[in-house]
C-alpha cells in the first residue's frame, strides 16, 4: 500500500475554475472521506487522484512516485464507481476476474485473488450467480471485489452507497469500515453524507466550491470547527446559527446579545483579539448541547417535534429559513405550541464572524 500526496492541484474546464491550488497529504494506510455539498469538487478531485482527468496544475505523488502524468491504468489505484457497472451476461466471478483476465494474468491467479476476495466479501455462495439475480448491496460487494483482485495501492470510492436504501447503506458502512481494517489499505471515500465521513474516516477533508475547508479527524471537526461552514456542516442535526452583537469586552471575556432569543446576553470566553462592541457575529449551538441546566437560560415557542424513539427534536421559530433545533432528553412531555425552557452552557458554543464566517477563538 501506498500513502498520497497533493501539491497545489488545480484543475480548470475552459474558464471555469473547480479545484483551486489543493494541497493534501493521505498517509499510508488512512481512510480519508472527502465530503462537501454537491457541487464542491470532490468527485472531481478524486478523478484526478485516478487520472480519469488531467490536472490543469500541481503535481500527485502515490507511494512517492509522481503519477501527474501516468496514465489511470499504471497508478495502482482501484476506483468503485456510484454505478455498480458489472457485466449482465456475467458471473459474479467472471465480473471479479475480467480485469485481470484482460492483463494477461494465468487463470490460477484470477482464480486464487476472487476466491481470497469473494472470502472477505461474504460472496462465496454467489459466485455463479448473475447481477440480477443480485440484491444492491450484493452487487456493490461485487464491485468492491472487482476494485480488491486487482491489489491496488490506493482504493477509490465514489459516492458507492448512495443507489441502496437506508439499511443497506448502514450495513455497507460496516462492510466497508472492516474491509478497510482486515486489508490496512489506503482508502479516499467520496461522499456529500457527513454521517458516512463521520462513521467511516480517520481523516475529513471538507471542500466547498472546490477549496480545501478543513481537514482533521471526525471529533476534531466537531469540536473544533474553522469555520462556520464546517460547523454546520459536520454534526446531525446541524448546528444552530444566531445573530449576535458584540455589547462588551473585558480583554479575555466577549458579551455578546442574542436579539432573536430576547436579548438575553452571552460571556464568552475569547483568547484572541476581540472585536469591538457592535460588531455582528454568529452564535452557534449544537441541538445536542441545549441543556435545561445550562448557565445560559433560553424560553423557546415550541412549532414542531420529531420523535424518533432514542431521541426528540423539537423545533422553533419554523418561519425562518433555518429553523431552531433543539435536542429534548429530560422532558419528552413537552408539546407542540407549549414554551420550552432550556438553556446551555457558553463554552458549548462557537462564535464566527457574521461576514467571512471565521472562527473566533
Amino acid at each position: 500500500m501506498a500513502g498520497l500526496e497533493l501539491h497545489q492541484v488545480k484543475k480548470s474546464f475552459g474558464s471555469v475554475d473547480v479545484i483551486h491550488g489543493v494541497d493534501l497529504t493521505v498517509d499510508d494506510g488512512e481512510f480519508t472521506v472527502f465530503v462537501g455539498p454537491s457541487g464542491c469538487g470532490k468527485s472531481t478531485l478524486l478523478r484526478l487522484v485516478a487520472g480519469l482527468e488531467a490536472t490543469t496544475g500541481g503535481s500527485l505523488s502515490i507511494g512517492g512516485k509522481d503519477v501527474t502524468n501516468v496514465e489511470p491504468a499504471d497508478r495502482g489505484v482501484a476506483m468503485v464507481f456510484q454505478s455498480y457497472a458489472l457485466y449482465p451476461h456475467m458471473t459474479v466471478e467472471e465480473n471479479m476476474g475480467f480485469g485481470l483476465k484482460m492483463t494477461g494474468h494465468p487463470a490460477s491467479e484470477i482464480k486464487e485473488r476472487v476466491s481470497r476476495a469473494a472470502s472477505i466479501l461474504h460472496l462465496e455462495p454467489l459466485l455463479q450467480r448473475k447481477p440480477k439475480a443480485l440484491s444492491g448491496g450484493q452487487r456493490q460487494r461485487v464491485a468492491i471485489g472487482r476494485a480488491i483482485v486487482r491489489q491496488p495501492e490506493v482504493f477509490l470510492f465514489d459516492e458507492p452507497l448512495s443507489n441502496l436504501d437506508a439499511e443497506l447503506r448502514v450495513q455497507m458502512r460496516l462492510e466497508i469500515a472492516k474491509l478497510h481494517k482486515e486489508l490496512g489499505a489506503t482508502m479516499i471515500y467520496v461522499t456529500h453524507d457527513q454521517v458516512e465521513a463521520m462513521t467511516l474516516a480517520d481523516k475529513i477533508v471538507v471542500l466547498r466550491a472546490g477549496v480545501i475547508e478543513q481537514v482533521g479527524s471526525p471529533l476534531a471537526l466537531y469540536d473544533d470547527p474553522d469555520n462556520a461552514f464546517v460547523a454546520g456542516f459536520i454534526g446531525s442535526p446541524r448546528m444552530n446559527f444566531l445573530p449576535a452583537s458584540v455589547v462588551a469586552s473585558d480583554g479575555e471575556t466577549l458579551t455578546v446579545r442574542l436579539d432573536d432569543l430576547d436579548g438575553i446576553e452571552v460571556p464568552m470566553a475569547i483568547r484572541g483579539t476581540h472585536p469591538k462592541p457592535g460588531t455582528q457575529l454568529q452564535l452557534g449551538i449544537r441541538p445536542e448541547h441545549f441543556d435545561a441546566a445550562g448557565s445560559v437560560q433560553v424560553s423557546m415557542p415550541i412549532d414542531v417535534i420529531e420523535h424518533l424513539g432514542g431521541s426528540s427534536f423539537a423545533y422553533s421559530r419554523s418561519e425562518m429559513e433555518l429553523p431552531l433545533t433543539i435536542e429534548i432528553r429530560e422532558n419528552r412531555n413537552v408539546r407542540e405550541g407549549e414554551v420550552l425552557e432550556t438553556g446551555f452552557n457558553p463554552e458549548r458554543a462557537f462564535l464566527f464572524d457574521a461576514g467571512t464566517g471565521a472562527r473566533l477563538r
